[in-house]
């Protein structure tokens, strides 16, 4: 028999193949599965309009068969089955198709299920076997014939004794290593494990013989005797796949608990989602499952999450999580993309590139968009459960990328608000404002507790306006990557010009500070280079003083930025301010009067740790301040 060679072109691919394209050696078997399931589709599309066929789709089949002594795995189907001369071209030239032709030639509607192609996928067998073996009766031929190769040296095609039209697929598997197991796929438990992962909706049954085990009967002089059980081996006909995949069935026919059912079965979530959507996409055509979980995983917000949604071509599996698919601020989003536009034999690698890919993830992230907004408008109690879970991330959206998502993601933010401390958005603070208030004013802190006790809201608060409280690290950072929302600009409480004073409360306080510029330099001065200047306050009521800053930085931005590992430490451009109307400032006065400059300074660095301990920052002397304490009282 003489033993053809692949061409040296289909030598050096069959190689690559091998080692590069497929990460996992376990694809082998959704790759041999989809093309068992493509032969039947064609045979199933010739039976629509020839009777010869004899079979209706009810007697279409898949079967797998394991040998451990032989050490051989067989995949069987009855479809359409090859000629000589389509082994010779489906199969000894690399990459090269005989679905795709087939489709071509009749003229098949897109949404005909052609879903594997003989070339690459079929080679992957070579990964787990040293020979392989393909012995085909085409529909409508008398003959069969076989095809057998052990890899790149070439294969044979002689004739071959078979029954009935279809394809038996016999793979010998290579010697197990150190490194590699591949006595594993002989196992039926793991061979049923890999067929529910990539190819549960395969729409033909896919079947194997599986052997359990029960109990013998007991005969009454045994059962009495109490004597152990003894058990026997039985084979039965298992069918591995469920065929129909959910998000293919019409919505009409599914109830929320088959969706809640099958979330919790398919991602392994203790919690039912907290919201899901079914879609059914023509432009471009995919199908799709998207949930938003209840809660977060425990694993969330560290750098051993993995984003991404499970991708499958035509019911097959192609990626578990395809993170192209999902922008990192929708990260949270768990489920399912099927499209028929995608090819069933790609690798991760060559799927990032694929434009039809970037389509899909468009308009996916429109969707879940869409999605969370309908939720906030409708059901409001619901979206701030979402929001208390994965809030966090839709803020980490708009400071990365710097601000560039801000227009996708603003609306769906929620902030406290010092008006009866509730969850608003910025179209709710922005629609509540007064006709007089120019700004969005926020103060941020550890908590809406520790913010409501803060001195720099007191003016803000005496005006009647309302202050969103910000109190994650994340919070400033997204507020200046947005700059602005509906034309209103955001102002910190602790900004140097709050924007609510008249012109002449602004010259009585310049002519004060111009009275007190002694004094005021004399406080700066002994403050060594702690703050940039100390001021008299207009913003300050009942409190006596304040730390604020000018610039960009923020004390709070210097807390966070500082509390991340790193050699530089940044500092706000601090400003003490002191509460002119406050009989503290009385007694600075009446010190600076006396020429008493030690006593001064003393005073400088107790109300500065003072207003440090009110913004919860750490004092820098401890034991100096409370021995500045016990001194001037």
């Amino acid at each position: 028999m003489e033993t053809k060679q692949f061409k040296a072109e289909s030598k050096r691919l069959l190689e690559m193949m091998i080692h590069s394209i497929y990460t996992h050696k376990e694809i082998f078997l959704r790759e041999l599965i989809s093309n068992a399931s493509d032969a039947i589709d064609k045979l199933y599309f010739k039976s629509l309009t020839d009777d010869k066929v004899g079979l209706n789709k009810d007697d279409f089949a898949i079967w797998i068969s394991a040998d451990k002594d032989a050490r051989t795995l067989k995949i069987s189907d009855n479809g359409i089955g090859m000629t000589a001369e389509e082994l010779e071209n489906n199969l000894g030239t690399i990459a090269n198709s005989g679905s795709f032709k087939f489709k071509n030639e009749n003229k098949l509607e897109e949404d005909n299920q052609i879903i594997g192609q003989f070339g690459v996928g079929f080679y992957s067998a070579f990964m787990v076997a040293k020979k392989v073996t393909v012995i085909s009766k085409a529909y409508g031929s008398d003959k069969a014939y076989q095809w057998e190769s052990e890899g790149i040296d070439g294969y044979t095609i002689s004739e071959a004794d078979k029954k009935s039209a279809g394809t038996e697929i016999i793979l010998e598997l290579l010697e197990d290593t150190d490194d590699e197991n591949y006595t594993e796929f002989l196992d039926q438990y793991r061979l049923k494990s890999l067929i529910k992962k990539y190819s549960d909706y395969i729409r033909f049954p896919i079947k194997m013989e599986c052997t359990h085990s029960r109990p013998k009967e007991q005969s009454e002089e045994d059962k009495e005797a109490k004597k152990p059980l003894e058990y026997e081996d039985y084979i039965e006909v298992e069918t591995l796949n469920s065929m129909v995949p959910l998000w293919k069935k019409n919505k009409t026919e599914l109830k929320e608990e088959d969706y809640k059912h099958f979330y919790v079965e398919k991602f392994y979530d203790y919690n039912e989602p907290l919201k899901y959507a079914h879609i059914s996409n023509e432009m471009p055509a995919y199908n799709a499952l998207l949930y938003i979980p209840a809660k977060a995983p425990f694993d969330f917000y560290s750098k051993e999450y993995e984003k991404g949604l499970q991708l499958y071509s035509n019911g097959v599996l192609i990626m578990d999580k395809c993170s192209d698919l999902l922008p990192d601020y929708f990260s949270f989003v768990k489920g399912l993309v099927d499209s028929e536009d995608l090819s069933l034999n790609i690798s991760r690698e060559m799927l990032q590139h694929d434009k039809q890919l970037k389509v899909i993830a468009k308009s996916i992230e429109k969707t879940i968009s869409n999605e969370l907004k309908k939720m906030l408008k409708n059901e409001r109690e619901k979206y701030e459960e979402f929001w208390k879970a994965f809030g966090l991330q839709l803020k980490y959206g708009i400071y990365s990328d710097y601000g560039m998502n801000k227009e996708k993601l603003q609306d769906l933010l929620l902030f406290t608000s010092s008006n009866e401390q509730k969850l608003v958005t910025l179209d709710e603070y922005v629609t509540a404002m007064r006709e007089d208030q120019k700004y969005i004013y926020y103060a941020t802190g550890e908590s809406a507790a520790r913010i409501e006790q803060l001195p720099q809201t007191e003016l803000v608060k005496d005006k009647g306006y309302e202050i969103l409280y910000l109190t994650d690290n994340i919070d400033e950072f997204a507020i200046k990557s947005i700059r602005q929302y509906k034309d209103k600009e955001f102002k910190s409480v602790s900004a140097d010009d709050l924007g609510l004073e008249n012109d002449e409360q602004k010259e009585e306080i310049k002519a004060k500070a111009e009275e007190n510029s002694e004094l005021l330099d004399a406080l700066t001065k002994a403050l060594d280079g702690k703050v940039s200047k100390v001021t008299l306050s207009q913003r300050l009521k009942s409190h006596p003083v304040c730390l604020t800053s000018e610039g960009e930085i923020s004390l709070e931005m210097e807390k966070v930025l500082n509390s991340m590992p790193s050699d530089q430490k940044v500092k706000a451009n601090r400003v003490l301010e002191i509460n002119p109307e406050h009989e503290i400032f009385t007694k600075l006065q009446s010190l600076d009067s006396t020429g008493d400059s030690d006593k001064l300074g003393k005073y400088a660095k107790l109300l500065y740790d003072q207003a440090l301990l009110i913004e919860g920052m750490n004092i820098e002397d401890p034991v100096e301040f409370s021995n500045l304490i016990c001194e001037l009282m």
